[in-house]
């Protein structure tokens, strides 16, 4: 017995039907196994310089009383109960804390204090990019900030950048010091070792190349 040979028509059905199942599969989008949520805090690590404009909760050991939230004022000081005009401007959090202890000391007995910025809102929250940059500004700090963040942030490197040149001015301890980058490696080669963590406070100066 012969065959039908499957006609034009009934041919040209079946490939219908497979180009539209082919063209659903590759629409729908791949799924993905679920990335861990990355973990946030608005509080500032211990090395965050206090500013004005800054919140702080001030926590006193078994003196539910003399705990409280602040601000720092513009004349960088602070009052909670029992301590009033207490300079915190400039001031790690951890220092501020002992410096309060001290005159807590006075009232309560080996008072223990902790202190955490939950609001960074001062200048010292900011880094600064200058010099030879497209859009030279101020930045929001987030941890984990890096170099490279803060050049893509600013638009990158201006055209007569010596980025080789670039320098970090940070405040470590009361003191400023000058950290050299390398940019035009990191940037051109990839090299890595140059991306280098940010801290808030930090200035990023790229400056000119020499003709």
């Amino acid at each position: 017995m012969k065959m039908r040979r499957p006609s034009a028509q009934m041919l040209a059905g079946w490939l219908a039907v497979v180009f539209l199942l082919c063209g659903c599969a590759s629409s729908a989008p791949p799924v993905l196994p679920p990335t861990a949520k990355q973990a946030s805090t608005s509080a500032a690590s211990n090395d965050y310089i206090i500013g004005p404009g800054d919140i702080l909760k001030v926590f006193v050991w078994r003196n539910p009383e003399l705990s409280t939230e602040v601000p720092v004022r513009p004349d960088g000081k602070i009052s909670t109960p029992l301590v009033e005009d207490m300079v915190a401007v400039g001031k790690t959090s951890p220092q501020l804390a002992r410096d309060m202890e001290a005159v807590l000391g006075e009232y309560v007995r080996s008072p223990k204090v902790n202190i955490i910025v939950t609001t960074a809102a001062s200048a010292f929250s900011q880094v600064k990019v200058v010099g030879q940059v497209l859009k030279p500004q101020e930045l929001s700090y987030r941890e984990g900030m890096t170099v490279l963040d803060a050049v893509l942030a600013v638009g990158g490197l201006g055209q007569f950048a010596a980025g080789n040149r670039a320098q970090i001015t940070r405040v470590v301890n009361g003191k400023q010091t000058s950290i050299k980058v390398k940019l035009d490696n990191l940037i051109n080669d990839g090299d890595t070792s140059q991306n280098i963590p940010l801290k808030p406070g930090d200035i990023l100066f790229v400056p000119q190349s020499r003709f």
